[in-house]
This record gives structure tokens, sequence and C-alpha cells, in this order.
């Protein structure tokens, strides 16, 4: 065989590969299902789920649970079947429909639950009954008997078992609850036990009191001020295009301005402190040398605080020196985020849909979990004497397939709301004519996601699970052993928390824009995560920069809410003399006003983020030229012909230099196999990366700079200022210059052209639109 032929025909074969895994993003085009069999999986898992609720109502927990069933394991208010070894079982209770506790108040508060016996009763005693004769009366007149079964009525009080088996005198008068028919009494005060164990924080019980009254004297107020916070966030995330620009370089002033002032401060005591020390050390006595001590380990902190706020200072500088040119985009992104809501109406519904839906089946996973608690084998508790019921051999580990159902489908409805979200936006920017858009882009999204990527969202929601579970496992063991581990047990325990809650986050950001991806291309889940992976990292600083910047705003927007809905409680509240009784309203009012804005900013944040996401798409697969025309709004394109602007000040720049190098300099012509086709295509991929190299020298640039100014300020202010250098020099190499310098060299590693491609005899069209990619 031919060595020539056989290079020739493996080249083609390398390039028919980096064809194929090389897929070009056409958005909106072809729709197709997508991880179907995790789609199988989930359904099964749900069917499972829905198993339990049958068998919790099959076997009588339900019932159990809402008649309730005596000590004997009797169901209230039906007939009942003789329970083997259980005496008083099988008894007919058709006409007893109520529970009543022989003594109410004997509450076991670290299992919550009632230790007393409890009865099937025909009618709960309405009045107080303080001697066995009112027993008597009470059961002779009602016919409804509250001591145990085999006791007669009418000898109460003669009988010897009655200390044991009637109920505690004075019985208290009590009414049946609306739906579970126990027996509660009227005057709950014999409760202030469980409630302390409850509500530690108040240790008045008239604290207590005062704070309910409070808060039922102010519900319409409270309500008005919940209202309010609602709306207040409807309006920021509306009216945020519009101050965006200035809202964001107002706080990244203040953020500036705050830490070279806080700095500067620490600084300033800690030589004030310095000076004072020396005056103060020379007229000192050999008494007051603590004092003297105590001075010194001051002196030491407040040097260790400045340092401190120093680096932390230093490194802040830099970020938005390096990052400055970036924050223009995370401008224009928020303005387009506002159309996209003025467009897009329904998107601030989403948070109201999504929390229904959570709270439908939290609902429904807490009664089917109380189904659980009264279902299973009847056994008698060694300690009472009473029946109880409990889940035994295999049956017990249902509880735990429920506790897995609540995670994975709770995290499944999240999931669902950002595809729909991402959906929606995703038809929004790919749409050129925006009055083609369709009549409701919220709905048609839903639909698409129930027809096509319900299995996508089952995949994404169930690798969170995995991350999710062993962490509140963790906190749970964390908690139970409290003050009973040792120190190394301790620390690590709490890191493999905060590893696994990092995990999580990173997880749930990729999980966003592998949906985007998905509801852009239709395709699975584990390549619309890498696709989007490669593009986010092909952009990482303008992620990093959307992202510091983005959150930042949105969290003091959510601050500006709060504030703002509790200065209105405040002056709505002024009224009342009571200042005592302000502190739960407010409470209330603050949290739910945080809740609500979190719930809406949150929404605002995805669509930012799917946002960039089509963003970095368009710029890096259209350039502007017919037939490849941008997709995006006018406030994105203004930022790319900027961003154009700058590249060509840059390349007119660097051409000027290399004519003046190639002017004392011999020009040998470059041979290539290939022609000139592969070496242009290098050199217009190098010219797609020449404002990247050029911001990292401008990092390096003030990276030195910095550096050596701190250097020189420690050397003057401090005595051993060799060690202070170098462990801050240290300190900032390994914190700022590498992992920036790694983010380059990775991000440039990605950009780089394939050598297949670059051999190649003529430009390939992803070169050529890689070549004219702004940056």
């Amino acid at each position: 065989m031919d060595p020539k032929r056989f290079s020739s025909g493996s080249q083609q074969l390398l390039r028919l590969r980096i064809k194929r895994t090389k897929r070009e993003w056409r958005p909106l085009e072809d729709r197709s299902c997508t991880d179907l069999p995790w789609f199988l999986l989930f359904t099964v898992f749900c069917v499972g789920m829905g198993s339990i609720c049958g068998f919790t109502i099959v076997t009588g927990g339900a019932a159990r649970l809402v008649f309730g069933y005596d000590s004997y394991g009797n169901t209230c208010g039906q007939r009942n079947e003789q329970i083997e070894g259980v005496r008083l079982s099988g008894l007919d209770h058709r006409d007893r429909k109520f529970v009543f506790f022989l003594d109410p108040c004997n509450i076991d508060i670290v299992q919550r639950k009632i230790k007393s016996m409890a009865l099937c009763v025909s009618l709960c005693p309405p009045e107080e009954l303080k001697t066995y004769q009112d027993l008597k009366r009470f059961a002779m007149v009602n016919g409804s008997e509250l001591c145990s079964y085999e006791l007669a009525g009418h000898k109460y009080p003669g009988l010897p078992e009655r200390f044991s088996k009637c109920p505690k005198l004075p019985v208290p008068p009590s009414k049946p609850l609306p739906v579970f028919n126990r027996c509660t009494p009227v005057d709950i005060s014999c409760y202030a036990k469980f409630a302390e164990a409850v509500v530690t924080f108040v240790g008045d019980n008239s604290v207590l009191h005062r704070l309910i009254a409070g808060v039922a004297a102010s519900k319409e107020i409270i309500i008005g001020l919940c209202v309010l916070a609602l709306v207040l966030s409807m309006l920021l995330m509306v009216i945020i295009r519009y101050i965006s620009a200035v809202l964001v370089w107002i706080l990244t002033s203040l953020v500036v301005l705050g830490s070279l002032a806080g700095t500067s401060v620490l600084w300033w005591l800690y030589i004030d402190h310095r000076l004072y020390g020396n005056d103060t050390t020379v007229k000192i006595t050999k008494e007051v040398k603590d004092e003297v001590e105590v001075r010194r380990d001051s002196g030491q902190a407040l040097l260790v605080y400045a340092i401190a706020a120093t680096v932390f200072t230093i490194i802040l500088l830099l970020l938005m020196l390096f990052m400055r040119k970036r924050v223009a985009l995370t401008i224009a992104l928020f303005h387009v985020a506002g159309k996209v809501f003025l467009h897009l109406p329904l998107l601030t519904l989403q948070p109201f849909v999504t929390f229904l839906a959570l709270l439908l089946f939290w609902i429904y996973w807490i009664l089917v979990l109380l189904f659980l608690g009264t279902s299973g084998n009847p056994v008698q508790n060694e300690e009472t004497g009473l029946t109880e019921f409990r889940l035994t051999g295999p049956l017990q580990y249902l509880t735990w397939y429920h506790a897995v159902g609540l995670v994975w489908i709770s995290e499944f409805i999240l999931a669902c709301q950002q595809m729909t979200v991402a959906g929606a936006v995703v038809t929004y920017y790919f749409t050129r004519d925006k009055t083609r858009l369709p009549v409701t882009p919220i709905l048609s999204s839903v639909l698409r996601l129930v027809r096509y990527h319900l299995g996508t969202v089952a995949k994404g929601s169930f690798i969170i699970t995995l991350v999710k579970i062993p962490r509140l496992v963790l906190m749970y063991i964390h908690n139970q052993l409290k003050g009973k581990e040792n120190a190394c047990a301790r620390c690590l325990l709490k890191t493999c928390i905060c590893c696994l809650w990092c995990l999580e986050k990173c997880l749930n950001y990729l999980n966003q824009n592998a949906y985007a991806a998905t509801a852009i291309n239709s395709t699975s889940f584990c390549t619309s995560a890498r696709d989007a992976f490669v593009i986010l990292v092909e952009n990482a600083l303008r992620v990093a920069t959307i992202n510091a910047v983005g959150d930042f705003v949105l969290f003091l927007g959510k601050v500006l809410i709060v504030t703002s809905t509790a200065f209105a409680g405040v002056l709505l509240l002024n009224y009342q003399r009571d200042y005592a009784e302000w502190l739960l309203p407010l409470i209330i009012v603050c949290l739910f006003a945080f809740l609500v804005a979190h719930c809406f900013l949150s929404i605002f944040e995805i669509v930012v983020d799917v946002l960039f996401l089509c963003f970095a798409i368009d710029t890096k697969y259209n350039d502007g030229t017919p037939g490849k025309e941008f997709f995006m709004d006018k406030a994105l394109m203004e930022f790319v012909e900027s961003s154009r602007r700058l590249e060509r000040a840059v390349e007119r720049g660097r051409s000027r230099v290399k004519e003046a190098v190639s002017e004392g300099a011999e020009m040998k012509p470059m041979v290539s196999d290939g022609g000139g086709g592969g070496g242009g295509g290098g050199t217009a991929k190098e010219a797609g990366l020449g404002a990247e190299w050029e911001e990292l020298q401008e990092f390096q640039v003030y990276y030195l700079l910095v550096g050596v100014l701190v250097d020189w300020v420690l050397s003057e202010l401090t005595d051993s200022g060799f060690v202070l250098c170098l462990s801050q020099d240290v300190l900032l190499f390994f914190c700022v210059y590498l992992p920036t310098s790694t983010l380059f060299l990775f991000g440039s590693l990605l950009h780089m052209p394939s050598p297949a491609l670059s051999t190649s005899p003529g430009p390939t069209p992803s070169t050529s639109l890689a070549a004219k990619q702004p940056p």
C-alpha cells in the first residue's frame, strides 16, 4: 500500500470526524424527543410515589390518620377486625367518632407526640369535669364513656382502676378538630412547655402573647405590605432596564470607595495605636504590665485586619480594572432583559405557577408522610404498653423512597421553570421580526417542554438530587453529633458539606445553561451541557463579570425591596405605642418581601443568563455579513460595534509595530504544502485572540504596579516588612495571578485551530467564521 495514499486517507478520515463532532448551532430548526429513557425512569419513579400513597390507603394508614385510632389499634368511626395478641381490639366503633386522650398535656417534646392513652368516644366533654361523679354523670347523660372500655360508666367512682384507666382530673373542656377528629382542649395553656421548646428565643410567655396579639391586630397591614412587596418586585423587573447603567457604575464606585476607605481607616487605627503605645511605654510601671500586653495584642489584631483588608482591596481593584470593559455587556444584557419582560409579560407569572406547583406537591408529600406514620404492623410499645403502627422489614424503606421523591420532584419542578423560561427567551432572541412572535411564547415553551424535553429535565434534576441528598445526610449527622464529636471530625464534616454545596451550585448553573442549549438545538442533556460548557469557557471573563456585577446588582435590588417594605411597615405601624409588638409583624413582612424579591429576581437572573448564552452563540456563528446577520437586539449590537472598533484600533497599532520591525529585518518566504489557506486561517485566528492577550498583558502590568506599591507601603509602615511583603506577594500570586493566567491559557487552547484544519488546502467555514468573531 502506498504510504502517501494511506496518509492522505487518514487525513480525510480525520477531517470527516472533525466535521461530525463540530456540530453547528441551528436555533429553533429541528425538534425531537430528548433523553427518553430518563423520562421513562422518572415516570416509573412517580408511579412508585403514587403506589406508596395507595399502599397507605389500602392498609388503613390514611383512615387511621384522618379518623384517629385508640391505644388498642381500633380505628374510630368504623368496625374493626381483631388484632392477634392485642386485647380490646376488633371493637365496633361506628358510634364513637372522636379520639379522646386521658392526659392531653402529657407530651413527649423530643418525639413531638402525646404519650397518653387514647380512646374512641362519641362526644368530647364541652365543660370541665372535676370529679369522678362528673365523669359518671357525663357517661350516663351523653352515652360517652371517658374511661377504658372494660370499665362500666356507672361504677366509675368506686373502681380501683379509675386512677390509671380514667382521665386525669380535672378534665378540661375540649372540642373536636374540624378535619382530624381529635378532642383538643379549649384552653391550650397546658401546651406552654411544648411551645417553649419550639420557640426557644422567647423566655417569657407574656412576650409571646404580646407578639401574637400584635400580629392579630396588624393582619390587614401585613397583607397590604406583602402586596406592596409583590408590586415593587414586579416594577423593579421592568424599570431595571432604564437604571441599569447608572446603577451598575454607582454600585461599582461605592464598593471600590468603601473598600479603600475601610482599608485606610484600619491602617490609620494601626498607626495611631502604635504611636500611642510608643508614647506610653516609657511612662508605664511594672504594675500595668498586663495592660501593655493587651494593648500589644490589640495592635497585632489591627495589623492582621489591615493586611487582610489591603489584600481584599487589591484583588477588588485588579478585578475592576481588568473587567471594566466587560461591564458594558452586563448593562446591555440588563437592558435587553427588561425588553423581554415587556414582550413576554407572562414571565412575571412564572414564580406564582412554580410556587403553586411546589406547594401542592409539598402538601401531598406531607400527607403521605403522615399516612406512612400510621401505616404498617401493630406493635406494642414496651414503655407505655400502648399499641402503635410501625413499618417493619422491607416496608421501612418506603420512607427513604418517599424522602428521595421530595428532593427529586422538587428539583424537577424548578428545572421545568428554568426550561420554560429558557425556551421563551430563546424564541424571543432568535426571532428577527419581533412582531412575528407566537401569541403566547410562554405557553409554546411549556408545550415544547411537555412534548420533547421532560426527559432532559428529569436527568438534570436527578444529577442535582445525587449531590443534594449526601449533603443533607451530612448536615443531619452534624446536627445529631453537635457537642459530641471532636474538632477534627467537625472540621471534616463542615468541609464535606461546604464542598458539596459548592458542587451543587456549579451544577445548578451548568444545568440552567444546558436547558437553554436544549431549547436552542433540541439536543440531549449531556450534549447540551458539553456545548454550553464550551461556550461559557470561551467567554469565561464575560461570564465572571456578568455573574459578579449582575448578581450584586440583583442582590441590592432584593435589599431595596426589603428595606422599602420595612420602611413602609414602620410608618404604618407607628400608631402602636408598644414597640415590642412591631417585631413579629415586621419580621413576617421582611421575610415575605425577601422571598418574593428572590423569586422574581431569580427569573430575571435566568433571563440574563440565557440571553448571554444566545449572544455568545450569535457572535460565534454570525458576523453581520449578508447571509450571516446577527439575531441580537440593538443594545447588544452597539456593544459588538464598539468592541469591533476597539479591536480594529488594536490591530492597526500592532500592524504599525510589525511594519517598523520588518524594515530592519530580512523577510524569508514561508514554505507550506497546503498553500496560503492554512496560514491565512491561522493568522485570522491569532487576530481574533489578539485582544484577549492584550488584556492579559494589561492585567500583568496592573498586577506588578499594585504589588510594588503595596510592598513599599508595608516596608515603610512595619518593622517586619520583608516577611509581610513576601506573604502578601505569595498570597496575591496564588489567589489572583495564577488563576487568571490559567484561565487565559485554557481559553486560548479552546480557540486554537485544529492541526487538520490548519493544513487544509483552504479555509474551512468554521475557521473563517472564527476569524470574524468579535471579542
